[in-house]
């Protein structure tokens, strides 16, 4: 079933929406939590608050993308729960990625003087669309689905250290990306 079809199904309240989901984007969904949480109960359940997120939104939200609002729920969740379930804890893995584009992205106050959030998402969006493709994959696997870099280096087949510097080269970009746009606004 394409999304306009899941989408109607949901604004008739018809239950079937969430088996459809499931169907479609499921696997999708599951990998976003899983590469959050790394226990398959908690990404489940954060797959299943995720549709009833969904069902709770549409209607009276038309997401213009499915799979991207979906995939957005589920890392929210996810991550809600990976920093509920360690909040006791020092440090955790889920923080590390973050705290790698800290140095890139502009300190709270500096967002509020010269950046909105969705002026901010547009200028990443622009920067990766002007990434090489495996550029792209590999910030997005890294700082979206929190994949590790070792698992990176080996999807791609760099070593784990080239990989660690890719990362800091892409970062680094992204952050003269990103000092060149606000000198702009």
């Amino acid at each position: 079933m394409d999304d306009a079809g899941i989408i109607e199904l949901y604004f008739s309240r018809d239950e079937n929406a969430i088996k459809e989901t499931d169907k479609k984007y499921g696997v999708y969904c599951t990998t976003i939590a899983m590469g959050l949480l790394h226990l398959r109960e908690d990404a489940q359940e954060c797959v299943n608050d995720t549709y009833l997120s969904a069902w709770n939104q549409i209607p009276p939200f038309v997401p213009e993308c499915l799979r991207t609002f979906l995939g957005r729920l589920t890392r929210n969740i996810a991550i809600c729960r990976y920093r509920r379930n360690n909040a006791m804890k020092r440090r955790d893995s889920l923080d590390i990625p973050f705290s790698e584009l800290e140095e890139c992205l502009p300190s709270d106050r500096n967002v509020e003087q010269t950046f909105d959030a969705k002026q901010l998402g547009r200028y990443i969006s622009e920067w990766l669309d002007g990434l090489a493709e495996q550029d792209r994959m590999i910030f997005v696997r890294r700082y979206w689905l929190g994949d590790k870099a070792v698992v990176l280096a080996k999807m791609t087949g760099m070593t784990e250290s080239g990989m660690s510097r890719k990362l800091t080269i892409l970062r680094n970009d992204l952050r003269k990306y990103l000092t060149k746009k606000g000198e702009n606004i």
